[in-house]
Order: C-alpha cells, then structure tokens, then sequence
C-alpha cells in the first residue's frame, strides 16, 4: 500500500482539482448513505400493518438525539400516522430518486475535475522526459538503446496513463468510501462488524503478494519491449543492408524470438493481474456469507431485529465495490508503478554536462582556442593523451590521421559534448568548465560528415537553431552554401519539405543545406568534421566551395580524410593513437617526409 500511495506524489501541482474531487467524492457518499439510512424505518412501519405498532413508537420519543435509527423511526411514524403510508412512501421514493440524482451528479462531476489531473500529468511528464533527452550529455547515449527511450517515453507513459492515473478515481474516492460505510456498520453493530476487523488484514496480504510479483513483471515486459522497439529501429534504419545481405531470414528470427519472449511475460502478468478481481470477489462474498450466518443468530435470538439486520447488509454490500475496485487498481497500478521506475531511469539521470554556479557568458570571441595538455577517455582506455595545441582566430586548422586517432574526439570536446579528465580547454582564457554551455554553443557552427537533417521544410532547416530570421537571410545562406539553384527547382522551393533525414535529397544536397544553416548562424568557430568525405566527386566540388566561403575570414577547425581539401591550411596536425604526432603547413610536413608524407602518398596526392 506505500508504494500505491506513491500515485499521490504525482498530482503535485494539481491539488485545487484534487480538493474539488475529494468534495464532490464526499457529497456522492453523503447521498448514498441517506438512502440506506432510510430503509430500515420505511421497512419497520409502512410494511407494517400493526397501527399499535406505530402508536407504540410515537409514545415513546427519542431519548438520545444522537441515535440516528430510533429519530428516524420516530419521524416516520409520525408522518405515517398523520398523512398515511401511501403519501408517505411517494415522497420517500421521490427523496429515493432525488438522492440518486445528486449522489451521479457528485460523482460525475469528481471524474471531471479528476480528468484534468490525468491528462495534466502525462502531458507534465512527456514535456519532463524530452527535456531531460534534450540536457543528457550524448555520453548517456552511447550507453542506452535508442529504441529503449523510445518506448520509455511512449509505451511506458501510456502504461502510467492506463494504469496508474485511471487508478486515482479510486485512490481518491474508494477509501472515502470504505471509511464511511465502515464507520456506519460499527456504530449499527460492533458484534457484526468484528469479521471486517478479521477480512481487510486477510484480503490486504493476499493481494499485496499478488501485487508485487505483478510488478516485478510488468517491469521485466516493459523492458523485454524497449529490446523489441530497439530491434525494430535498427531493422527501419538498416534495411539496405539487411536487404543486401540477404539476412531477412535472420533478423526475422531475432525479433520473433525477442517478439516470444515478451509475449510470454505479458501472458504471465496478465493472469496474475486478472487474480486480484476474483479473489477480492470471493473474499467479498465469505464475508456477506459470514455476516448472514452470525447476524441471523443475533436474529433469531432476538438480540437484532430483521429490518436492522436488512439495513446492515444492504450497508455491507456497499462496501464490497469500493473494496473490489481499489484492490484491482491497485493490481493495475502495479504495472504503471514498474513503468514509473523505468520512466525515472530517464528523468533522474545525471546530467554530467551542466553549467557550474557562477559560469559565465561568453559575449565573443577575441584571441584563441586552447587545448592544454587535455587527457580524455569514454571508458577505460585513454583516446586523447595529453594533447596541446592553440588556434588563433582566424586560422584554419586541419586534424589529420587514421581512423580511431582522436581527431572527432577533438572537435567533440570542444562544444563541450563530453568533459576533459584532465587539462584544459580555453577561449580567450576561460576554460570552458566556466563558461554557460548555450553561450559557448552559440559561438559555433557544426558540420558533420553525416548530414543531420529533419523531416520538415528546406526553410525551417536551414533556419533550425536561429531566434528570427527571415526569407532574405535563408536565400542568402543558400546561396553562399550553393543551395539556391537545386531549392528553387523544388515543388515548393523554400517550402518543400524533405522528408525524414532529408531522404528526398541527394547526399550533396542535404549537405549544402547543412552548410546553408551554419552560414546562417553565421558563428565565429566552425568544426567541419569530414563534411566532403561521403560525397562524389561532383557533389564534392560544390560542396568544397561552399565551406570556403563559410570558412573564409572565420577561425576553424577541420577534419578530414581527403587531405586534398585541407592543403591550404594554416596549421595540419596530425593524430596518432589520441597524440600529435606532426604539425605545420602542407608542405613543411611533406618535406619532412613523415606520417603526413606517407598519407598523401597513399591518397596518391604528390
């Protein structure tokens, strides 16, 4: 029961809604409880024809104003006696309905308040989660599955949703219920109402044990299909290759397995949920049975009398639907409990790339990039070792070197995607550590050899991360970005859009529209990282003379793999297993004959 009370915690912010259907909750067990109270004088004297019997009544008031049954009855015998039980009984049953009226009145209008809280705190946690997605530094996601976050955000918000939030009704409304009726029984009969004392501790266990092996379920399924939506990305995102390979038979096997797997842990938490109505049922069910047999001796003894005995049944009764309903949702919320625990994994992650107190703006960009004997490592094994080198505004320069010698780890560092172990990196002499992180990213521009697009218009990319701008600036990039020419041959130019990553564009299209929006942005550092690499030797050339334009009279920092594009670099070093190896212009190092010599010479650039 602690951690279904933990379903409160998520209505924070929402206690005005909260309040109003606790009240109206309230009011709707008020009126249920007048009509039942009603019953047992309307038994005792209009089914009774004894006119002795009433009188009898009449003679003798209530003596104590507290005692609900015997005013009651007393009221009604008056009424009898003075207006007769036919009139009587028209304006009970009329009192009966007016009642009912108002108890689904009440009741409807709880759900409605109730309504705001459910949707309010889903819509509170998808904004949570995306802009926690939005803050983790990209280390968190070379760790977790794309496809894993994906179900986080969308099958486990929609378990809290179905699970946890339809369980508030009876969080806020069963409990009211049961403590009502339960207080009316013990008042009516103490000796009855001991075998409640005995059932709720009983029935408790029994479906808190249900309860807790269904969530360790529930978050094993939902895990088992974050695995299922991962395979499934991987397959959207590799089918060229699955294709070409003929694997389809293999990565078919691989998601029906994972498919039968997580078919069999749903199977098991649904029948263990399913258990909870039923036993809840039953236990309801001996209870109303044990009542029956004990309160008919009472009867037969004299002690009680039949109407009375009736009244605290039909009272009973009342408390057997609360009681079922929060015990399944209670089971139901288990399931959204394990969802809240994965949705947490998200929303409680460290965020290790954050602004430290008292950073702060870096209002330009003067003098120099400083990397100062910097160390770096993603796991274990260091990938940058003890590196230094300056870049002086205005100067281009070239990282060159194998595959794995830490040239992307450089430029990687410098936006502060990941944070140095050791050393320092500086602009203008502020380590980076001391500056915020939006006003160090607003000072560069990105170019990647992997085109980054989204699905929407040729505008809204090239304008993607600038506060206002307008349809000359975004032409003019284009321009510069050699972009125009193939925009204004679109369907709808400007506005055409491009479909998911750009896919309606050619690889040398998407990455001139990636130049047009650092053009754009007009920063004054640029990190192009192998941005011709992937390109034909067309597209190259096009591409090759847009990041001139782009790189003229601004300080950059270039990596390739094509070293013909960098030979007019003011500085060229190059990497060698996470070190600087060699340093200097084009020719100074082909004239020391070393790495950078034996590179072109493979790329058979002499």
């Amino acid at each position: 029961m602690k951690e279904f009370l933990k379903i409160l915690v998520l209505v924070k912010g929402y206690g005005k809604y909260a309040v109003i259907n606790v009240v109206f909750n309230i009011f709707a067990i008020i009126f249920s409880a007048f009509s039942l109270v009603m019953l047992m004088p309307i038994m005792e004297i209009l089914f009774s024809p004894d006119k002795e019997q009433i009188q009898k009544v009449l003679a003798n008031p209530p003596q104590d104003s507290w005692s609900i049954t015997e005013s009651a009855n007393y009221y009604f015998a008056a009424q009898v006696d003075e207006h007769g039980p036919g009139q009587v009984l028209l304006i009970v049953c009329l009192l009966v309905v007016l009642a009912t009226l108002l108890k689904n009145l009440c009741t409807y209008l709880a759900l409605y308040f109730i309504a705001i809280i459910r949707n309010g705190v889903i819509r509170d946690y998808r904004n949570t989660m995306y802009d926690k997605i939005i803050a983790l530094p990209l280390s968190y996601y070379s760790e977790e599955k794309k496809g894993n976050i994906i179900s986080k955000m969308t099958n486990d918000l929609k378990e809290v949703e179905w699970s946890v939030l339809r369980s508030l009704e009876a969080t806020f409304r069963d409990p009211l219920q049961i403590i009502a009726f339960f207080t009316m029984l013990v008042i009516m009969s103490g000796k009855l109402t001991l075998f409640l004392i005995i059932f709720f501790p009983l029935a408790g266990f029994l479906i808190g044990m249900i309860g807790k092996s269904l969530r360790r379920s529930a978050k094993k399924g939902q895990g088992k299909l974050g695995d299922l939506i991962s395979h499934l990305e991987e397959t959207l995102g590799g089918l060229r290759i699955i294709k070409g390979f003929n694997a389809e038979k293999k990565s078919k096997e691989k998601f029906s397995n994972l498919n039968e797997e997580y078919n069999n842990i749903m199977v098991k938490m649904y029948r263990k949920g399913d258990l909870a109505s039923p036993t809840s049922e039953f236990l309801g069910v001996a209870l109303i049975a044990s009542v029956l047999w004990f309160g008919g001796q009472l009867v037969f003894s004299g002690e009680i009398i039949g109407s009375f005995f009736i009244v605290y049944i039909a009272t009973l009764s009342q408390l057997i639907a609360p009681f079922k309903s929060i015990t399944t949702a209670y089971s139901n919320a288990q399931r959204g409990l394990a969802a809240i625990e994965r949705i947490k994994e998200v929303t409680e992650a460290e965020e290790t790339i954050s602004d430290k107190e008292g950073a702060v703006e870096l209002l330009d960009f003067q003098n120099e990039v400083a990397y100062n004997n910097i160390s770096f490592k993603y796991n274990n094994d260091y990938v940058i070792k003890n590196v230094s080198l300056k870049v002086k505004k205005g100067q281009s320069i070239a990282l060159v070197g194998q595959s794995g010698s830490g040239k992307s780890t450089m430029a990687d560092l410098l936006p502060r995607f990941y944070d140095i172990e050791e050393g320092s990196i500086t602009i203008d002499g502020h380590d980076l550590k001391d500056i915020t992180v939006h006003s160090l990213r607003d000072k560069l521009g990105i170019v990647t050899q992997q085109s980054i697009l989204f699905n929407d218009t040729v505008y809204n990319n090239i304008a993607f991360g600038v506060e206002a701008t307008t349809m000359e600036d975004v032409v003019a990039a284009a321009k510069i970005a050699n972009a125009h020419e193939f925009i204004e041959q679109m369907e709808n130019g400007y506005q055409t859009n491009i479909g998911d990553s750009g896919g309606k564009l050619s690889g040398g299209q998407r990455q001139r529209l990636s130049i047009a929006r650092a053009v754009l942005k007009n920063p004054p550092i640029l990190i192009l990282d192998e941005a011709t690499s992937a390109l034909d030797t067309e597209s190259e050339k096009l591409v090759q003379d847009a990041l001139n334009k782009l790189m003229k009279n601004r300080t950059s920092l270039v990596i390739a793999h094509r070293l013909s594009t960098i030979q007019h670099a003011d500085l060229i070093v190059v990497m060698q297993d996470g070190e600087i190896i060699e340093q200097g212009s084009h020719q100074e190092l082909l004239d020391k004959k070393g790495s950078y010599y034996k590179l072109t010479e493979m790329q058979s650039f002499q």
